[in-house]
């Protein structure tokens, strides 16, 4: 379903930094909401009296209704628009956040984070559509990059946030800090950030849903879901493995120095504000496939080093390339699915997370198959094969910043 934007271009310009840097800071705090209860393990089991295997529900709970979610709440903002949906996502993510913190029981906690989950959802695909609606195409890529760095970055701000927060106040502060904060947020949201003009035509979901097998017979478009399933599978899948390796001899490392260790990993997201500019010079595929090459041989190299110094620049080099690939490969999906790309934006949500929660598995797996090096090598032969069938991408010849072979 087709959705028409019309705006006044002259007071929107004048803000195009100011409404970016809004929606990169609320991608921050939306997504570290799924990992704050990573580094919470042992405190919510003391607090709950709980098992491990019962606390990690906190943190797989918001995960698996986070990645159903985007199935509800694309659609639904192709229906009644982006800005209402994210702007109520973002107060019921607040109130929720509360609501955690006051929970009673480790049922209720559970059950408080699966709801969060979902109304997190409301954000991540939803502000790419967004983006790719409201702003230029000359302007696209760069705000998508500084958003991606928002929740590239939630990874590590999340967990220091937590761990923080609740070493000095406790695990319930934790919640009631991130729900002040979500409030807050909405608050930013709905004063600087657009709503736009929007004409949306009175088609039903169950129409939208029908876009789906449309977008799925474009070969190209189909191209970009597979890579997109290999970028976060491939990210978990790094931490994974330096949580398995670095703790153990030769290097020993604490909990502390690991955490440095992952931080400095996203240094390299310092490319993707710059994915827009490279892209208008080098065209949005040479772009893709420049982050791909570059992820697929820092992850590659990782495998045949025991240096640590080198296993951070390593890794930083890895990072570089994802911070590239991201915004360049929501931009491209948007420009090849047209009026469809609210839908378009929703699958690809569903499948990098769905590379996210797989991510973890494969990892253990291919330790147990083969050990680190293997693990660490397969990883990247996934990244070469996404460079592979990006080699393949064909791109409108009426659009700008593309590059490869026209339809």
């Amino acid at each position: 379903m087709a959705i028409h934007v019309e705006m006044k271009s002259r007071p929107l310009t004048a803000r195009y930094s100011l409404i970016t840097a809004v929606l990169a800071w609320c991608a921050l705090v939306v997504v570290s909401g799924l990992y704050m209860t990573l580094p919470m393990g042992s405190v919510l089991e003391v607090a709950f009296h709980a098992t491990s295997a019962e606390v990690v529900w906190t943190n797989s709970a918001f995960s698996l209704t986070y990645a159903l979610g985007f199935l509800v709440f694309g659609p639904l903002s192709d229906r009644y628009g982006r800005w209402p949906v994210m702007l109520s996502g973002l107060f019921a993510l607040g109130v929720l956040s509360l609501l955690s913190g006051s929970a009673p029981n480790l049922s209720a906690l559970i059950a408080f984070r699966s709801v969060q989950g979902l109304v997190s959802a409301t954000f991540a695909p939803v502000v790419m559509a967004y983006i790719a609606e409201m702003f230029p195409e000359n302007r696209r890529i760069t705000a998508m990059g500084f958003v991606s760095s928002g929740f590239l970055l939630s990874a590590v701000v999340g967990q220091l946030f937590s761990s923080a927060v609740s070493a000095k106040l406790g695990w319930n502060e934790v919640f009631y800090v991130h729900g002040a904060l979500a409030l807050v947020t909405a608050v930013l949201f709905g004063r600087w950030v657009p709503k736009g003009e929007m004409r949306r035509s009175a088609a039903g979901m169950i129409s939208i849903y029908k876009q789906i097998p449309d977008l799925l017979a474009q070969g190209s478009l189909v191209r970009c879901f597979l890579i997109s399933a290999t970028i976060l599978l491939s990210l978990v899948g790094m931490y994974t493995l330096f949580e398995h390796d670095l703790t153990k001899a030769p290097f020993e490392l604490t909990a502390s120095r690991l955490m440095q260790v992952r931080a400095a990993g996203f240094a390299g997201m310092i490319l993707s504000p710059f994915a827009g500019r490279l892209a208008a010079k080098f065209g949005i595929v040479r772009v893709l496939q420049s982050g791909l090459a570059l992820a697929a041989a820092g992850l590659g190299l990782v495998g045949f080093s025991s240096n640590l110094p080198v296993l951070v620049v390593l890794s930083i080099v890895y990072i570089a390339g994802i911070s590239l690939i991201i915004p360049t490969l929501i931009s491209l999906i948007g420009i090849l699915a047209g009026d469809k790309r609210g839908m378009a934006v929703t699958l690809y949500s569903l499948i990098l997370f769905i590379g996210a929660s797989a991510g973890p598995l494969i990892t253990v797996y291919l330790l147990k198959a083969g050990g680190s090096f293997v693990a660490f090598e397969t990883l990247a032969a996934l990244l070469i094969l996404a460079f592979c069938l990006s080699l393949f991408i064909r791109t409108p010849a009426n659009s700008r910043n593309t590059q490869g072979r026209h339809d």
